[in-house]
């Protein structure tokens, strides 16, 4: 394993440049979600400049790609997952730039090093990570079900962190309706639609007592009404409801679903519910995978090695429900770092992020191998995965 270990090292050091040109291109040329295709172009071009097979508009999306490598040997299948989507006027303040180029340089180091193994490496462009999930579409097309397993690394701060969880998620829009009236001279003709929303406000906030503490329920108005003196006919709110498995995320969005009818009932309005983004599932880590990564890691001579509990969502939550998967972080910096930020966006091309990134695609390019050479592992991963996991 250390020789295989210096290989990959001596690899990544060959192809740094290249590596490091991508990610800048990626960094000063953000696209929003289903709009990357200079960052979709980008990245097929590397993995066809390598050697690997690329289909673009993969499961039928304009912004996705898979690339393909194997020896011609059938065996197992390892999946490697790149997001590449930025965000609105911060540019790569998730470090969605240096992810892709990471999960290339994975694929790339991996293929390198196959020899003649049975297996095959697959590098996989999920655009539009933080609005409409695109490894959810993936997921439902059964994109993963025929994968042994998935990995996907995730920039962060001060350390790496092992793969941990991640909540389940379901995007709500409520819209009430009333009618309209002067709010001085006959409010009594008229139906609030923003009470509607104030009381379905009030009424979360009453249920978040009797919620799992790792719950989660935040909103905002987003039409209130048009002026003070007009009662509103129409009020609209957007709301996030987490929970970390699928099931209390299930009860807990009928409950909340039952606040929004009781305040259309208690205000006099109607009330229309629908879902505003693509839904996630929580993320369900694969221990076994995660301390193959883990134990590579260290032998990169890594030793600080963080767990992360995440309050947010991800859609690789759904890749984990149909295979084994792992979403572990690596760092930019030592210093700490908060996400979607400008200075997070910054730090993803500073010279000292491609430490994490090198240590993060020779650990997934060790791990593929792993999966490629240990049945026993890989068996030993299965069986996690059917025991744990609830498919969707």
């Amino acid at each position: 394993m250390e020789n295989m270990t210096a290989k990959l090292s001596k690899l990544f050091s060959k192809y740094a440049e290249e590596f490091k040109e991508l990610n800048e291109y990626l960094y000063n040329n953000p696209e929003l979600g289903l709009q990357e295709f200079k960052a979709c172009a980008a990245h097929t071009e590397m993995l066809k400049k390598h050697g690997f097979t690329v289909e673009t508009n993969f499961a039928g999306l304009p912004t996705s790609f898979i690339g393909k490598y194997s020896t011609g040997k059938p065996g197992p299948k390892v999946a490697i997952l790149a997001e590449y989507d930025a965000l609105p006027g911060i540019g790569h303040g998730c470090g969605h730039n240096i992810f892709g180029v990471t999960s290339v340089a994975a694929g790339i180091l991996t293929k390198e090093i196959m020899g003649d193994v049975a297996g095959e490496i697959m590098v996989i462009g999920t655009p539009a990570e933080e609005t409409n999930g695109a490894k959810v579409q993936m997921a439902a097309l059964g994109v993963f079900n025929d994968i042994d397993v998935a990995m996907a690394a995730h920039p962060t701060g001060e350390a790496h962190h092992r793969s941990g969880t991640s909540q389940a998620m379901e995007a709500i829009q409520f819209t009430f309706k009333g009618k309209t009236a002067h709010a001085a001279g006959a409010p009594h003709e008229g139906i609030n639609a923003l009470d509607g929303v104030l009381i379905l406000f009030n009424s979360i906030n009453a249920l978040r007592q009797q919620t799992l503490e790792t719950a989660r329920i935040h909103g905002i108005i987003t039409n209130g009404g048009k002026a003070a003196n007009i009662i509103p006919d129409l009020a609209v709110a957007n709301f996030y409801v987490r929970a970390k498995t699928l099931d209390y995320l299930k009860e807990l969005v009928e409950r909340v679903k039952n606040c929004a009818k009781g305040a259309a009932l208690a205000s006099g309005t109607t009330l229309e519910m629908m879902n505003y983004e693509t839904s996630f599932a929580d993320l369900v880590t694969n221990e076994k995978l995660s301390a193959a990564y883990e134990k590579n890691l260290k032998s990169l001579g890594v030793t600080d090695i963080r767990s992360k509990e995440s309050g947010g969502s991800t859609d690789m939550g759904d890749v984990s429900h149909c295979c084994p998967a792992i979403h572990p972080y690596f760092p930019l910096t030592t210093a700490h770092l908060t996400g979607h930020s400008v200075e997070f966006a910054s730090a993803s091309i500073a010279p000292e992020a491609y430490k994490g990134m090198e240590e993060a695609a020779i650990s997934m390019a060790l791990t593929a191998m792993d999966i490629f050479t240990d049945a026993e592992l890989l068996k030993e991963i299965k069986d996690e995965f059917n025991r744990n996991v609830k498919k969707i």
